[in-house]
């Protein structure tokens, strides 16, 4: 129990500012930079820095300085640009490579999604082992479904696009999905400061869909009794991805499925312990 709970508050310890500076573009600030980043990015034209922080006056500009500082070995490139906002359901302000947004401090979108599936023994849940070749967490356990959310495109609409190319899942079967909940954290990592925003769904799945590799970021999938996942999750949760231990802690609860794992008091701690 113990264990579980702290690999939750572990997704959301970050502590701000955490000796970083705070980056804006032109009056909103979006993200926080360490010094050394800050630094570099105040030597490019119509940058200003002084006391309310790190200031790029030209937005539309950023994008090409992520790709400036990728080159100098300053940030990662992953060759996929996300939207910067200021807030979750703000205007998009301008765009920054998905390699950049740990690095700049800028919060991040994704979806979660979980597929049940409802047997005569019990409800059963899909569980994929990342690709041994994935940068972030490679090997471990996700959800059938996960990814970021690319600039210029929507929750629902990352979802569907993400279930096709990871899991082969029709877009009608995905649109079936239900919106369950959205999670805040802020999480150091070893590539930067993690401040993402979780949209959670989850879909039942006739038990004759079985999943299937399309992309190459799943090495392969098993179904789950959801008692075999109570009980992962109440050891802690270590073989799964970092975040996916939050988004399937709320799923349990949701169904009660921590009965025979968890007593009503633990689950109540599980409960408070959730970022939101």
């Amino acid at each position: 129990m113990e264990a579980l709970l702290r690999r939750i508050a572990e997704v959301n310890d970050a502590r701000l500012p955490g000796g970083r500076v705070p980056f804006l573009l032109g009056a909103e600030q979006v993200g926080w930079l360490m010094p050394a980043l800050a630094a570099a990015v105040a030597d490019f034209d119509h940058v200003a820095a002084g006391p309310a922080g790190v200031v790029l006056e030209r937005p539309e500009d950023l994008p090409a300085i992520a790709l400036a500082l990728s080159g100098r070995g300053l940030m990662r490139w992953r060759g996929e640009a996300f939207d910067v906002r200021a807030r979750p359901d703000g205007p998009v302000l301008s765009t920054i490579d998905r390699g950049g947004l740990p690095a700049f401090g800028i919060e991040a979108q994704g979806v979660h999604l979980d597929g049940l599936v409802r047997r005569a023994d019990g409800l059963h849940i899909w569980i994929a082992r990342r690709s041994a070749t994935k940068a972030l967490d490679p090997g471990k356990l996700d959800h059938i479904v996960a990814g970021g959310m690319p600039a210029e495109h929507t929750p629902f609409e990352t979802l569907v696009k993400e279930a096709a190319e990871e899991a082969a899942m029709p877009a009608a079967l995905a649109g079936r999905a239900v919106a369950t909940g959205v999670l805040h954290y802020a999480m150091e990592r070893p590539e930067g400061l993690r401040r993402d925003v979780l949209h959670c769904y989850e879909v039942e799945l006739p038990e004759d869909f079985v999943p299937r590799a399309h992309d190459g970021e799943v090495a392969g999938f098993e179904l789950w009794p959801l008692p075999r996942l109570a009980a992962a999750l109440r050891g802690g949760g270590a073989e799964f991805k970092f975040n996916v231990v939050v988004v399937l802690a709320g799923l349990l609860l949701r169904h009660r499925a921590f009965s025979g794992g968890f007593s009503g008091a633990e689950a109540a701690r599980v409960a408070a312990a959730l970022p939101c």
